[in-house]
């Protein structure tokens, strides 16, 4: 069973969303993990949240996209925890990361939000 998005999930959105981890993760603040990234969401700091579709079981990240739309923040699946891990800065996987401080990536996560926002 797959995660239910409400918007296409495009590898333009993907990349973006890589792209914003990147950057936060330089000039603003992340949180890496289910859990962190949970709580992030609960507490209403969370600006983003990326995460993996190969996450197995799927249980442990499932929650997260309803979470994300009951608290308004945008959540943005990307192929592989790999490709997660590596841009949040670390040499595992990684099933979910949040971004709590945009740093640079402000006007990143703007256009991120508005995309899916028109679909």
């Amino acid at each position: 069973m797959a995660l239910k998005f409400n918007f296409e999930i495009t590898k333009e959105l993907s990349d973006k969303a890589l792209e914003a981890v990147e950057i936060a993760r330089s000039s603003g603040k992340i949180k890496k993990g289910t859990n962190e990234v949970t709580k992030s969401v609960e507490r209403s700091v969370a600006k983003l949240v990326v995460i993996a579709q190969d996450t197995q079981p799927e249980e442990v990240i499932m929650h997260i996209p309803m979470l994300c739309e009951e608290k308004s923040v945008p959540c943005i699946p990307v192929s592989t925890k790999t490709e997660l891990g590596a841009a949040a800065g670390l040499k595992v996987g990684c099933a979910s990361v949040c971004i709590t401080d945009e740093g640079d990536s402000k006007k990143l996560i703007q256009d991120i939000a508005a995309s899916i926002k028109r679909k």
